[in-house]
């Protein structure tokens, strides 16, 4: 059995040698919610009305790593201390990653109204116990174009840097788009960001650049630009955001690659889909060029029948395009 990480390494050497083909596209399953919505984040059982339990959501980690699926795992540190020592991870090649950061954009549990403003850089996880867990983890941060705000965030990212090389823990970085409208003046968000992130990252030396980008899709324009700037030195990944239909996952997916994304790490469109591994794997079926957004809408509602689950969705409301960022180029 290869080490695990054996298989996300090669792909990146791929991406960044530029030989990169479809077969390398990098999956992420994004199971890290309760640092950000807490229970609510596991989801509801309709029977009791309350958040299901810790052990839930778990059972779909190891789930997920045992369908081999998914190239990385991303975790709350609690979540990796749990699967680590049932040894989750030694008989599969997904790589363990944890949460690194949790602004408070992304405080969103019940009652919660943080994401109304503008983020302050927090931190809950010690490196020295992530890397005892894992050498990969995920820091975040958000841009608003407001000085004060970005130097804020800007310096705890450096000094976050600083503290994982010391480390060893290598890590991608999350850019969100900001909760809200802010002023671009004639700017488009898409192009704000993609200048926020080079800004970002020109000082900084290889050795301590994130491994590749998790951040919202802005539309082709923006992302054909930023996956075009310098792939050898910045992968560009996806987010996935809220569930939305299954067309919206595979819309999402099919036209972030067209336009030059590498990655994509989804939680919610994989967590609360009627089945997990069926989404992913017609994901990559996409990403692959086998099947259409639309094709693949299908197809998994064949599956949906088949196997005796209960659709969320009808066939005709789960072929929606609702993202509208998604439409001009929906296929």
């Amino acid at each position: 059995m290869p080490e695990a990480g054996t298989r996300l390494n090669q792909k990146l050497d791929r991406i960044r040698g530029g030989n990169y083909r479809t077969r390398n596209f990098i999956i992420a399953d994004a199971k890290d919610g309760d640092m950000g919505g807490g229970a609510g984040a596991m989801g509801i059982d309709p029977k009791t009305n309350l958040a299901h339990s810790a052990s839930v959501y778990r059972s779909a980690m190891k789930e997920m790593v045992a369908s081999d699926l998914v190239d990385i795992m991303l975790m709350s540190i609690s979540s990796a201390e749990v699967l680590t020592a049932n040894g989750v991870f030694e008989n599969y090649d997904v790589t363990p990653a944890v949460r690194l950061n949790e602004g408070t954009d992304i405080w969103g549990h019940r009652g919660a109204n943080y994401r109304n403003h503008q983020a302050r850089p927090f931190r809950t996880a010690r490196l020295d116990r992530a890397i005892a867990l894992c050498d990969l983890g995920l820091y975040a941060v958000t841009f608003y174009n407001d000085v004060d705000r970005d130097v804020a965030a800007l310096n705890a990212y450096s000094e976050f840097r600083d503290q994982a090389s010391a480390a060893g823990m290598r890590h991608f970085l999350e850019v969100f788009n900001p909760a809200f409208p802010i002023d671009t003046s004639d700017e488009g968000i898409g192009m704000y960001i993609n200048d926020a992130i080079v800004r970002c990252l020109a000082g900084v030396a290889r050795e301590e650049r994130p491994l590749f980008l998790k951040m919202q899709y802005n539309g082709a324009r923006a992302m054909a630009e930023l996956a075009a700037y310098d792939p050898e030195n910045l992968i560009v990944g996806i987010l996935g955001g809220s569930a939305g239909t299954a067309r919206d996952t595979f819309e999402l997916i099919s036209q972030a690659e067209r336009f030059g994304a590498r990655v994509a790490l989804f939680g919610r469109k994989i967590y609360f889909a009627e089945d997990s591994m069926e989404i992913v794997r017609s994901m990559r079926r996409v990403v692959q060029g086998e099947l259409s957004p639309t094709e693949a809408v299908k197809a998994y509602h064949d599956h949906i029948d088949k196997a005796g689950l209960i659709a969320t969705r009808s066939l005709e409301d789960d072929l929606q395009v609702t993202d509208p960022i998604l439409v001009s180029e929906a296929q």
